[in-house]
């Protein structure tokens, strides 16, 4: 954890999506292991359905329902998902590369084991989102509310919480590698407390947390009477 501005914290590289001219998906349901290129899904019902190991290159998802759909091992490169809503949605062992995840209404996502790079979430509000084991490279969260998100032995380089609302955070076990917190509006820390070396965070926060810090430690804070 650092405090200071000694050493320059390096930033994470921002997802730039450029998406070509698209094609309305006109496929019914998705197909497990299914490829899909240069495709526009809007408004959809995909709740329920199975895109286990499907890629989808250069596409959008936009206003699309994701409860419970299945797309575990799926891929996302080059992509932007809009306005997506569900609980449940499965992903764990997804790869997302070059993604836009834009004001999402997610709950109890599965990302455990998944890998993220290069990926921005920007605004929305996602409740339990379980990372467990992801690793995450330059990976922005910017103006969205995370509710409990267990990030649980996961591995984050170049990771920036940025005028986010963080609640309830799991970081057991987390390895971080410039980590900027310092502009995260409220950062509430369930457990992993120990695991924030790597991160760099404001005097401010520095405050708010010493209450953690000195339990960690094991030093008791207690008022001359």
């Amino acid at each position: 954890m650092t405090t200071g501005r000694k050493k320059k914290i390096a930033a994470a590289r921002r997802a730039e999506v450029r998406l070509p001219p698209l094609e309305a998906y006109e496929g019914g349901e998705l197909a497990p292991d299914g490829d899909y290129d240069g495709l526009e899904f809007r408004g959809l019902d995909l709740a329920g359905q199975s895109g286990t190991g499907a890629r989808f290159l250069d596409c959008a998802v936009r206003d699309c329902a994701l409860d419970e759909t299945r797309l575990r091992s799926a891929r996302f490169m080059d992509s932007v998902l809009g306005g997506i809503r569900g609980v449940g949605t499965d992903l764990a062992g997804a790869s997302l590369r070059d993604v836009e995840i834009v004001d999402a209404r997610l709950g109890g996502t599965q990302l455990h084991g998944s890998v993220l790079e290069r990926v921005l979430v920007r605004g929305g509000k996602i409740d339990y989102l379980n990372l467990r084991k992801a690793k995450l490279k330059d990976v922005v969260f910017d103006g969205c509310v995370l509710a409990e998100p267990d990030f649980g032995g996961a591995v984050l380089e170049r990771v920036e919480f940025r005028d986010c609302a963080v609640t309830g955070v799991d970081f057991s076990g987390v390895r971080m590698t410039d980590v900027d917190l310092r502009t995260v509006q409220r950062i509430e820390i369930a457990r992993g407390v120990d695991a924030l070396a790597g991160a760099v965070i404001s005097t401010g926060q520095l405050l708010d947390l010493a209450p953690l810090f000195a339990a960690q430690l094991g030093v008791r804070v207690e008022d001359q009477g």
